[in-house]
């Protein structure tokens, strides 16, 4: 296993580099190419919704539609959240976002076969009530971009993997004082799903402004 440092701006070209290469190209009047499901995991202190935000407009440049989602538009009824009160790692862990409804309206309908036809949200968390979005139509070719939290190991259906990893030491530094709490929950994701020894692509994040890229032999 190599680690490979990179600059933020040249972690954003490779991720799109690889991107538009899975996409492959754009050919007019050629066969309409797939759309691509890409997951940008990590926790709130490595920032995922930051990096995917970065790859919106180098993958437009690329001639690719994007749309981006967001997990935390997707999360369960504050009932449901905070069931066993509002600071519950288990239930952070075990049942927070609405993945259910990430895939019914958005990952099937993006994937292979589906009607593109997908819901950007689906409840917003300040009013504790349904988005009430408009379904997007997302065209052949298209990059669907998720960003968010403990997105993988519950079989979610995404094409492209990428997880940004922070050691504990970072992850306790880096998170919020009003997160610490979810911290267990991120222990617990480490440990039964290790996404850092599956996603596509990992990214030693514990310094974000010295990322590094993960290589394996």
């Amino acid at each position: 296993m190599r680690v490979r440092p990179v600059s933020p701006e040249r972690l954003v070209a490779e991720l799109t580099e690889r991107v538009l290469t899975m996409a492959g190209p754009v050919v007019p009047g050629g066969q309409r190419p797939g759309r691509l499901r890409v997951a940008v995991d990590g926790p709130p202190a490595a920032a995922p919704d930051r990096l995917a935000d970065d790859l919106v407009d180098p993958l437009r440049a690329g001639s690719r539609p994007v749309l981006r989602i967001r997990a935390e538009d997707f999360l369960r009824p504050a009932s449901t959240r905070y069931e066993q009160g509002r600071t519950n790692p288990d239930s952070y862990y075990e049942g927070w976002t609405d993945e259910a409804g990430l895939r019914r309206e958005v990952l099937d309908p993006a994937g292979p076969g589906g009607s593109g036809r997908v819901l950007p949200s689906l409840w917003d968390a300040a009013t504790d009530r349904a988005s009430r979005a408009a379904y997007v139509d997302l065209p052949p070719g298209a990059v669907l971009l998720v960003s968010g939290a403990l997105l993988l190991g519950g079989g979610l259906p995404f094409d492209l993997t990428v997880h940004l990893a922070l050691s504990p030491a970072a992850l306790a530094r880096r998170t919020d004082p009003e997160l610490r709490w979810t911290l267990p929950a991120f222990d617990r994701y480490a440990d039964e799903v290790a996404p850092a020894t599956f996603a596509d692509v990992v990214v030693r994040a514990d310094d974000p402004r010295h990322p590094a890229v993960v290589e394996s032999p």
